[in-house]
């Protein structure tokens, strides 16, 4: 029987997971459009879940096999790489104006989240009771997305049109909205459930390869989690980001690389949790490095993003500097 090499099956399941992640923001993101849910609360709340769907399926995964370490030092990782290199690329290439929400509530509701989970995390675990607060504390995000997103302005209206489609129901005769609505929705419901599935396999190639490729060059799954697991999974993030900029319409996609970074704590990262029984280990240098990192990333936005809502060329590339000497350290100090 022919073995494939577990580099190949790591490659394999990211493949599968980026597939089944675009069938499932494709089918939520067009469920919210048939029921009249507001472009930018899809964008921030539908959409930012969707691209999370390849960390929630590696926690799901890595919670399953026992391996929670790797699944927090995917979140702690995805989370950095997000900000620091695909953003802050993002604004190198192009500066970087801000929408007013991403200002207002998602860089302080982004920061809370951070040092909430450094807090939470101090103790070496995270149990299911604290998983239990973080899913609450996704309710209360997104319900004060949907209050602070109802003034959103007509371009990132179109901006969402154009990005990820609408077929909703204002686009179809009247006479034929019921039915058709019933057939859409059957059939994006379909599509979304095939999506998580596909993800959740992909995420089980994943963590089962990455597991094989720790075991045989002697290192920890936290640097696996931080390194090759998390880059792998920001790929629909990056390939959303870059293509928004060259495009030169970013709202929504800013504001779901912010989104998804709250949401990998507060969804992905505390549905793991509770779906962990004995709860997730938290490795020492996580704790001691990388939650932190992540932390003074998020704090450090705040005045970034306020001044002239914009991040420059200059922060940009100061952002991607910081990233690749963070990366660098993990490969050199700390496999």
């Amino acid at each position: 029987m022919l073995l494939l090499h577990p580099a190949l099956i790591f490659l394999g399941g990211l493949v599968v997971i980026v597939v089944g992640s675009e069938m499932v923001l494709r089918g939520a993101s067009r469920i919210a459009t048939l029921l009249r849910i507001r472009p930018i609360v899809i964008g921030l709340t539908v959409v930012s879940v969707g691209t999370s769907m390849p960390e929630l399926g590696v926690g799901i995964a890595a919670a399953a096999e026992g391996r929670g370490v790797l699944a927090v030092g995917n979140i702690a990782g995805t989370n950095i790489f997000n900000i620091l290199f695909i953003l802050g690329l993002s604004a190198a290439l192009r500066p970087l104006p801000l929408h007013r929400l991403s200002i207002r509530l998602d860089a302080p509701a982004m920061i809370a989240t951070a040092l909430a989970l450094l807090i939470m995390a101090w103790d070496g675990m995270l149990s299911r009771g604290e998983g239990i607060f973080l899913l609450a504390a996704a309710v209360g995000y997104t319900i004060a997305v949907v209050h602070m997103s109802r003034h959103e302005p007509i371009a990132v209206r179109r901006e969402f049109a154009e990005e990820y489609g609408s077929d909703g129901p204002k686009s179809l005769p009247e006479a034929a909205l019921p039915q058709n609505r019933l057939g859409h929705g059957i059939w994006n419901g379909f599509l979304l459930l095939v999506g998580m599935a596909v993800t959740v396999l992909g995420a089980e190639l994943l963590v089962s390869s990455a597991a094989s490729i720790a075991k045989a060059y002697g290192v920890s799954d936290a640097f696996i989690g931080l390194t090759i697991v998390a880059l792998g999974t920001s790929a629909p993030e990056l390939a959303t980001t870059l293509v928004a900029t060259i495009k030169n319409d970013r709202d929504v996609a800013i504001g779901n690389l912010i989104g998804s970074g709250i949401y990998n704590v507060l969804a992905i990262l505390g549905l793991t949790c509770v779906l962990s029984p004995g709860g997730v280990d938290v490795s020492r240098d996580i704790l001691l490095i990388d939650l932190p990192l992540a932390a003074a990333v998020a704090v450090v936005c705040y005045p970034v993003f306020k001044s002239e809502r914009l991040v420059s060329r200059r922060e940009g590339i100061a952002f991607v500097s910081v990233y690749v000497a963070y990366f660098g350290s993990l490969l050199y100090l700390r496999h």
